[in-house]
């Protein structure tokens, strides 16, 4: 089971929930939220870079007693920058001009793209013992995540919940007042892109709708400006999501296209 974040701001989690939050603090991706032990933690922070595009900044992992902190390009294990491919007491780090992973014994896979994407893989003894912007993971959509007890949640509260506090960090929550724009006329393009042949294998593999649906947001956010980042993100994440699934798509980025 894979949580993952991508392009503008899109989350998905554990359950399968997708949804948007725009926070630029360091927050609670995935970690193992038991009261006794926590086997792991992973806090992400984002920025967003010179065109205006959010990119993930860094990474902070916790590994049993292991510290790891990701930028790009750059590995550092309990405060020194190591050389990859790195192991050390169950956890292999590898990392190539694109993607940073990371593989731990306890159950656990993260992938980096060093940009905008970001998954991590969880092993199901994890069911129902995780919190953070990726979900409880206990296979049921929205509960406890946008519905707690008699509360109900929209995306942004959830995602500032998550934040970590640190004394001297500045950075706003987002607005949880924000409605999202429809941004229908932007449904048949992003139609038209993700069906298209080189995702046959993908079809039956991956809620399509979901896909769909971020992908219309990012043309929506994008005001019209001919930007590869507004279409490609979400197209790599359906790409990289139906990869994940065994799912094998053909050759989608042309000359001019992503």
């Amino acid at each position: 089971y894979v949580c993952s974040t991508w392009g503008n701001n899109h989350f998905k989690t554990f359950d399968g929930d997708v949804y948007k939050f725009p926070g630029l603090c360091e927050y609670n991706f995935v970690s193992d939220c038991r009261e006794a032990y926590k086997e792991f933690s992973v806090h992400i922070q984002r920025a967003l870079n010179s065109n205006g595009h959010p990119e993930i900044q860094y990474i902070l992992m916790k590994i049993k007693d292991i510290m790891v902190y990701l930028k790009p390009n750059l590995v550092v294990v309990d405060g020194r920058i190591v050389k990859t491919p790195y192991y050390s007491s169950g956890v292999l780090i590898e990392s190539s001009e694109i993607y940073t992973k990371i593989y731990a014994k306890l159950g656990m896979v993260l992938m980096w793209n060093q940009q905008d994407a970001l998954m991590v893989e969880l092993d199901n003894k994890f069911n129902n013992h995780t919190c953070g912007l990726c979900g409880d993971y206990n296979g049921i959509q929205i509960y406890n995540e946008f519905i707690n007890g008699d509360a109900s949640y929209n995306s942004i509260t959830y995602g500032n919940m998550q934040k970590i506090s640190k004394p001297n960090a500045r950075c706003a929550d987002p607005d949880e007042t924000q409605a999202l724009p429809s941004c229908n006329e932007h449904r048949d393009e992003c139609q038209r892109l993700l069906t298209s042949p080189a995702f046959a294998d993908c079809r039956l593999r991956l809620n399509l709708e979901m896909y769909i649906q971020a992908c219309m947001q990012d043309k929506c956010a994008c005001n019209g400006k001919e930007d590869s980042f507004c279409l490609c993100s979400t197209i790599s994440e359906y790409s990289r999501q139906c990869s994940h699934a065994g799912g094998r798509p053909g050759e989608w980025r042309t000359q001019n296209f992503c």
